[in-house]
């Protein structure tokens, strides 16, 4: 009797510890996923995050994206563009100091990897999952006299992403200061 009173207390301790798991779980997954949908601004147009962030987008750029996350400890700010890949390299060559390279991704995400403040908000593939064809580059304003980075307002992360042959799209993700003022709502493009 003393054993299946004890069978009994351990199955009911089991079941008890896997409903509060599952309970926790379940909470943490939609915290996570509140935080990837939340606080996404509206009027952070290509424009608009361009300005702010200080990186000229080139007139012959095409699917001109961005967005702006506000955040707890700190903002985020996102652009991305496509040029030809001729036009990036020269683009990105006019950006980076001389003599800097961009590197590869020798050390690629998983696909199913989500930063706080995700490309995926603009409907594209985050740039740190792909391992052929992406260069990056880490850029601050400090002393950044290149013909582009003159202009550079804040500190980025700069990617360019060959992502089919003589096509290239450019991804900037930049963290910035809460006190930074959001963009005003707009319904411009």
């Amino acid at each position: 009797m003393a054993v299946v009173v004890v069978v009994v207390f351990l199955a009911c301790v089991v079941t008890a510890i896997g409903v509060v798991s599952w309970v926790a779980d379940d909470v943490s997954s939609d915290l996570t996923d509140q935080e990837m949908t939340c606080c996404w601004e509206d009027g952070a147009t290509p424009a608009w995050m361009s300005d702010q962030l200080g990186i000229r987008i080139p007139e012959g750029a095409s699917d001109r994206r961005s967005g702006y996350k506000t955040g707890q400890r700190y903002d985020t700010g996102l652009l991305a563009f496509v040029l030809p890949s001729e036009d990036a390299e020269r683009y990105t060559g006019r950006l980076i100091r001389s003599g800097t390279e961009m590197i590869g991704n020798l050390h690629p995400e998983e696909k199913d990897y989500q930063p706080a403040a995700a490309f995926g908000h603009l409907g594209l593939p985050e740039p740190e999952t792909f391992a052929q064809g992406l260069r990056k580059a880490s850029l601050c304003p400090d002393d950044l006299a290149s013909p582009e980075g003159k202009y550079l307002q804040r500190c980025v992360d700069l990617f360019a992403h060959e992502f089919t042959p003589g096509t290239t799209r450019i991804y900037v993700r930049s963290t910035i200061e809460p006190s930074f003022t959001p963009p005003a709502a707009s319904k411009a493009p």
